[in-house]
């Protein structure tokens, strides 16, 4: 399907902070939102984030987290204040398991440190069981063969067992079991595995990787090497735009539960501003996945994930 027709085809987005231009805040909420940090670049010290007590372990999750995972980092910080260092917790967790194969040179390697990580969670839970469970599902072996998805089905599976993951654990965090709150997390992971895949679509490029569905490609009569010297051609763009569309049907379908989650849950999914965003960004560029805007930090992301967590949506 053409990248043009996707007004037609897809509707537009809807807008990560619905009325935000229409709707002015309660007094104090800019003051608030100013004291987040990157917001206010007051110096406040990490620890202050994750509270009175915060140790050296504490403030090197959150530094790993607000530099490899920014948005899961601003997420994080408006969970409440009881669970918050939990799920900087995980979050850092996954970020380590993350970097191993971008990490080292050799599989071998790789597969080293999985099993290490492996065994570091057993220690964990023979040792020293903490309060609530901070272990997430670890990145199959398979991923470290640098091999293409073979099918959109086989990403989002991926997703499914790292991404909604992540987000079942952090529901457990708040005290959370519901199952609409689970099926919502479980689309939620989904498209955030898909944006995920394209984001990081230049920089695997630059290592001269792909691992787009080989079967969207295909339909298209879309090559490795397409990607690989960056072409702007229709038939490119097509491949996205079926990525992107299929990211915002998984949105839809989480946001179809809005009314039967429990209000408690929405700060588990406050991921959806970043990950619409994102969608966004890239029907004005038309799906172009390397145009330049497309790696730019949107710096009012912290204030549009404040009014959407008062507004209390997802």
């Amino acid at each position: 399907m053409a990248a043009s027709t996707l007004v037609s085809a897809w509707g537009p987005l809807r807008p990560g902070v619905p009325g935000l231009c229409r709707r002015r805040p309660p007094r104090g909420l800019w003051a608030h939102a100013r004291r987040l940090p990157e917001l206010a670049g007051s110096g406040r010290s990490v620890a202050a984030v994750s509270g009175p007590g915060a140790s050296g372990t504490d403030r090197y999750c959150l530094e790993l987290l607000r530099k490899r995972d920014y948005e899961g980092y601003l997420c994080s910080l408006l969970l409440p204040a009881e669970s918050r260092s939990s799920a900087f917790a995980l979050r850092a967790f996954n970020v380590e398991l993350a970097q191993v194969k971008d990490s080292v040179s050799e599989k071998t390697i790789g597969l080293m440190r999985m099993q290490f990580w492996k065994k570091t969670v057993d220690d964990v839970y023979c040792d020293s069981p903490p309060h609530q469970p901070v272990a997430i599902e670890l990145w199959k072996e398979k991923n470290l063969d640098d091999k293409a998805y073979r099918n959109i089905q086989e990403l989002e599976n991926y997703a499914e067992n790292t991404q909604s993951s992540l987000l079942y654990l952090t529901l457990e965090i708040l005290g959370i079991k519901d199952l609409h709150a689970d099926h919502a997390a479980s689309h939620i992971g989904k498209a955030q595995g898909i944006v995920t895949c394209l984001r990081a679509t230049p920089y695997h490029g630059s290592r001269r990787r792909v691992f787009l569905p080989m079967d969207i490609c295909m339909l298209h009569g879309v090559s490795q090497e397409d990607f690989l010297r960056k072409s702007q051609d229709k038939n490119v763009r097509d491949v996205v735009y079926d990525m992107a569309s299929q990211a915002h049907l998984h949105l839809k379908h989480a946001r179809s539960f809005h009314k039967s989650v429990p209000v408690k849950a929405f700060p588990a999914f406050l991921q959806t501003v970043a990950l619409e965003d994102y969608l966004k960004k890239i029907q004005q560029v038309d799906f172009d996945i390397f145009h330049p805007s497309l790696q730019q930090k949107n710096t009012l992301l912290p204030l549009s994930l404040y009014i959407q967590s008062w507004r209390k949506r997802y």
